[in-house]
């Protein structure tokens, strides 16, 4: 029998056989004449070029990086890497990534750099600190921040003796269905989301654009449900990937989603189709939400959503019929418009209705593992003033939300926010409105960026600090809840290049310099690391081989029958009628809200993603670059027609407030409304430092002037803006 590359991985990852990063390249024993041939190490780290953090396996050969695998004992990843994951090597050694320390010579913003030493840049930004804090006081520095460089920042911040710091991902991507979801089971879907795609006999997408979000180890559950015969939903002003398919493409009018959840609510429980006995078992407000949900019939949500009742109520019915193996997929960015967390509440009691959480082809409960917290120091940080980051917003989570803290650099209010740290976010591609951005950065003392790459908002920064790549640094385990808990490493697979440092080690080394040594009392991160593991009983060198641990016993993906499970509620139960919500003056039943719509000539922009990029991240990576070199704009064929458009022809966008995109081709197409142009995110890159990705495609980004803020979580709507054609390039 002969064995292939591949089982040769799964066999050394399974065996402990994958060498450890820190050991040297071995040679072989073995000779091409006179000169030795050195065998490939095969490394396992986790993977950051997105969020999903996939297990990887790096092959290096005399130091070099040459592939990149997925780990197959990885459930992220499960042997398999997307595109992106592939585009790690083109991000270690991109010949645009920041190689050196820099201090901005020239006004803010002209982006006129010298080179420094560590010593230098560091030292300037302890010292101007020092000077905010002894005018302002310590919680005028703020932190907007993202990705596991967090980690270290926020330790940083707290340790200095500020509370403010903010993820631009919970306002603008995923923090409206935590909130829905938190508030109505008692917790989140979790991040990856604990779907059981792979066992769903009909899954609904609304608005999540599934395969091209590269969403590992879901594209390849949802080949496997596609594959077995699964009936596929989608609810999508344009033909997604995922559409194709679907048995229903329904293209909504955008803003209208919870018109057809509310129907979809009201014609299961009238006809009988919801799961009686879950209902009546495990849920609280079920007479509330049937007497809230009779306006809304099919009738009513065609005119509103231009979807045929007869298909609205067909659809109802197949997802009635199919309980509860029904995933209706909560999505991840759902900052769309200004009732996002209503919107994914009424996501989350269809969900329940049709007895889907805790059960197969649903959303899966939570393994259960307890491990021991462990610090990364035991010393209690300073008191300090109420953060600024939850707002007025009661529902707001621990991750805030990134406008208030702008908010308040522009006012003052509360109190002045002088300085910014930027780690590991693009602050020009990730806030809306741009100019609230750059007006607040005129404000502050101080703007420092720790990141990869020469992004837009790194080239607004004072000082620039270059955090080495993933695959050059160790960081904080991850724990992983699939179906069953595990751990996973990232470990250098190669040593830092350039003058480029870990994140762990440039919080450190300032932490020090502001005289904050305590809170720092490990030498390297793997002292940390291999502590950690001592306490929580891991064998690290094992850990380390293998890149993944999984504790099968942690497994319970599934509410046993007859079993009382106990919800994380105030009653213990599911709240289908949300009395914390009443209790802070917000609707218990999700109520749809009307939003405007485009006028004559405008068209709602909208957004999304593309498998082979990561935001704005990517789209200089050499290996990326090739495969997609700018976005395109989708615009319906008759549309076109009706203008004298051609396909691939370049065009300008320019929105309601007259601020124009950079000149884009125009993407000819009947798979889009008439009334949308779609963009792919993160493209049009303003920082010449970006070789390839400078002014290549529109920014979608740089059009959001408007936004919508929920009430409820203070979550920001970004696609109430307008926009019309010009052909003025």
């Amino acid at each position: 029998m002969s064995i292939t590359r591949r089982d040769f991985l799964k066999i050394s990852a399974v065996t402990g056989g994958v060498a450890a990063a820190s050991i040297p390249v071995v040679k072989s024993v073995l000779a091409l004449g006179k000169k030795p041939v050195s065998l490939p190490q095969y490394v396992p780290t986790t993977c950051e070029m997105c969020f999903w953090r996939c297990g990887a396996i790096a092959k290096v050969v005399d130091g070099k990086v040459v592939k990149l695998d997925g780990n197959p004992i990885h459930p992220n990843s499960r042997g398999k890497l997307c595109a992106r994951g592939h585009g790690g090597i083109g991000l270690l050694y991109d010949p645009d990534r920041l190689k050196t320390p820099l201090i901005n010579t020239g006004a803010r913003g002209e982006a006129k750099f010298k080179k420094a030493s560590w010593d230098e840049a560091l030292g300037l930004v302890a010292d101007k600190m020092q000077k905010i804090k002894e005018k302002y006081g310590t919680e005028s520095v703020a932190l907007l921040t993202h990705g596991t460089v967090s980690t270290y920042f926020i330790h940083l911040l707290q340790a200095f003796g500020s509370p403010n710091f903010a993820f631009p991902s919970f306002a603008l991507c995923r923090g409206a269905r935590d909130v829905a979801f938190e508030v109505t089971f008692g917790e989140n879907v979790g991040n990856p989301e604990r779907l059981d795609l792979q066992n769903s006999k009909v899954i609904v997408l609304i608005g999540s654009h599934l395969c091209e979000n590269a969403h590992n180890s879901q594209c390849q559950e949802f080949a496997e449900a596609v594959g077995k015969g699964a009936t596929v939903i989608v609810l999508d002003p344009r033909f997604s990937t995922a559409a194709g398919k679907a048995k229903y493409w329904l293209p909504i009018k955008p803003a209208t989603d919870l018109a057809i959840l509310l129907a979809w609510i009201n014609v299961i429980i009238s006809e009988g189709l919801y799961d009686k006995e879950y209902v009546t078992k495990y849920t609280n407000g079920f007479t509330e939400v049937a007497q809230a949900v009779r306006e809304y019939t099919p009738e009513w949500a065609e005119k509103e959503t231009d979807i045929s009742a007869r298909i609205i109520v067909e659809t109802a019915r197949v997802l009635g019929k199919n309980k509860p193996h029904v995933l209706i997929h909560p999505g991840r960015h759902t900052a769309w418009y200004s009732d996002n967390v209503q919107r994914q509440r009424a996501v989350a009691i269809l969900t329940a209705i049709l007895g889907s959480y805790g059960r197969t082809g649903g959303i899966y409960l939570n393994p259960k593992k307890k491990l021991e917290p462990v610090f990364l120091s035991e010393k209690d940080y300073p008191d300090n003033k109420p953060a600024l980051n939850k707002g007025k917003y009661p529902f707001a989570g621990e991750e805030g939300v990134t406008h208030e803290i702008v908010r308040a650099t522009l006012t003052g209010e509360p109190y002045p926010i002088k300085a910014w740290f930027t780690t590991g976010t693009n602050i020009m591609k990730a806030m809306p409105n741009q100019r609230d951005t750059l007006n607040a950065i005129q404000k502050l003392d101080l703007l420092v960026a720790v990141d990869m790459m020469p992004y837009d908002g790194v080239m607004l920064a004072d000082v620039v600090l270059p955090e080495c790549t993933y695959l050059e640094r160790h960081d904080d385990f991850f724990t992983v809840k699939e179906r069953s808990f595990g751990i996973s490493i990232r470990q250098p697979v190669v040593q830092p290049m350039y003058d480029s440092k870990p994140g762990w080690w440039i919080a450190k080394e300032l932490g020090k310099r502001l005289g904050l040594e305590e809170y720092f009392p490990w030498n390297t991160f793997e002292d940390f690391l291999k502590t950690k593991a001592e306490i929580w009983g891991i064998d690290y060198l094992e850990l380390s081989k293998k890149g993944y641990i999984d504790f099968p016993e942690s497994a319970k993906p599934y509410i046993s029958a007859g079993e009382e499970y106990k919800f994380k509620t105030p009653s213990g139960k599911i709240e289908l009628y949300s009395k914390e919500l009443k209790e802070h003056g917000f609707d218990p039943v999700p109520k749809y809200t009307k939003h405007d719509q485009p006028s004559e000539g405008w068209f709602r922009l909208i957004y999304g993603r593309a498998p082979v990029h990561t935001f704005s991240r990517t789209t200089n990576n050499p290996s990326l670059w090739e495969l997609m070199e700018e976005n395109v704009a989708w615009v319906n064929a008759k549309i076109a027609k009706k203008m004298g458009l051609k396909n691939g022809e370049y065009i300008v966008l320019v929105n309601q407030d007259g601020v124009k995109s950079n000149k884009v081709r125009i993407k000819v197409t009947e798979r889009i409304r008439q009334d949308c142009i779609y963009l792919v995110h993160g493209f049009g890159s303003t920082s010449k430092l970006l070789k390839k990705a400078y002014l290549r495609g529109a920014d979608d980004q740089q059009l959001i002037t408007r936004y919508a803020i929920d009430l409820i979580a203070g979550t920001v709507g970004m696609r109430v803006n307008f926009v019309k054609i010009t052909k003025e390039v």
